[in-house]
């Protein structure tokens, strides 16, 4: 059995959870590219892996947009090498890439009011902005 894919110090995948499938790429590879499947596609079923907490889980599937199907699945394609190995290693590289950022908690947004010096400079500039556009007026039009 392969060792677990390690993504923090508390979770990690077992390499079973990981579907690859090759195609053929569009990536380098002349004529190569025609005859041999170098590309990966790789795929993994987040919402049914029992190794990420639910929390993660959620981070993760707002992070992956359109890499995640309807069906909870991730799916990663990588074609920028020549051979297959590279690929692979690739493909997984950004999965653990992608976990790794889901396992952050956001730190959350403090809401803070303005100093009393920055609404000062505000309306200091408000003031300023009045006094040129009043200048441009016409002369004695208050008869």
């Amino acid at each position: 059995m392969a060792d677990p894919i390690q993504i923090t110090r508390t979770v990690a995948i077992d390499p079973a959870e990981l579907e690859e499938s090759f195609v053929r790429g569009s990536g380098p590879g002349g004529q190569n590219v025609n005859k041999v499947a170098s590309a990966v596609q790789l795929r993994f079923d987040l919402l049914n892996s029992p190794n990420i907490p639910e929390p993660m889980k959620r981070r993760v599937a707002a992070l992956a947009g359109s890499r995640m199907t309807k069906e909870g699945v991730i799916v990663i394609t990588s074609n920028s090498h020549r051979d297959q190995p590279l690929n692979r290693a690739e493909a997984q590289a950004r999965l653990v890439a992608l976990l790794r950022e889901g396992a952050h908690v956001p730190k959350p947004r403090v809401a803070t009011r303005p100093t009393l010096a920055s609404k000062k400079r505000r309306l200091d500039g408000k003031s300023v902005r009045s006094e040129v556009k009043r200048m441009r007026e016409r002369p004695g039009g208050e008869d």
